[in-house]
């Protein structure tokens, strides 16, 4: 059982973290370039963010679980359990991604969208520039620690 347990743990961490760079360093960059109002972008980015989320959220689930089978069914080492608190603060990090940044940009993109004067969808516009780095900084951190999951995944 170990010998399909572990390859399939090493496999889902991995198509986790291909997930992150593709919307990353694809996705986001895309959209950028695009000539679109920034707020439009910051609309659709959420659009595609909530589709990902469907699919990320079995995707990080999954992980958890064969990474506890891994561990149960082999030896629980050091490095399983720092994996094991990776993904616990990848599961805090992608709920706060979510359902705290990416909702509030949305909102934002919305109400700037909808704006009566061109100072108030400039306030809008700066507010959410501001939550947008953030958020940025955000999923460079999930960037960085799913890296560090595959790393202890194949170990």
């Amino acid at each position: 059982m170990a010998e399909i347990i572990h390859p399939a743990h090493v496999v889902l961490a991995g198509v986790w973290l291909g997930g992150l760079v593709f919307t990353t360093l694809v996705v986001s960059p895309g959209l950028k370039a695009m000539k679109w109002p920034e707020a439009e972008r910051v609309a659709v980015r959420s659009a595609i963010g909530r589709q990902y989320a469907r699919v990320g959220s079995i995707n990080l689930m999954l992980l958890a679980l064969f990474a506890l089978l891994d561990g149960a069914l082999g030896d629980f080492g050091p490095a399983l359990y720092a994996e094991y608190a990776l993904i616990l603060l990848l599961f805090g990090l992608v709920a706060a991604h979510g359902a705290y940044f990416g909702q509030r940009l949305a909102k934002m993109a919305g109400a700037e969208r909808e704006a009566e004067s061109e100072e108030v969808a400039r306030s809008f516009a700066e507010r959410r520039r501001s939550l947008q780095k953030v958020s940025s900084r955000v999923s460079w951190v999930s960037l960085l620690v799913s890296t560090a999951i595959v790393v202890l995944a194949t170990g």
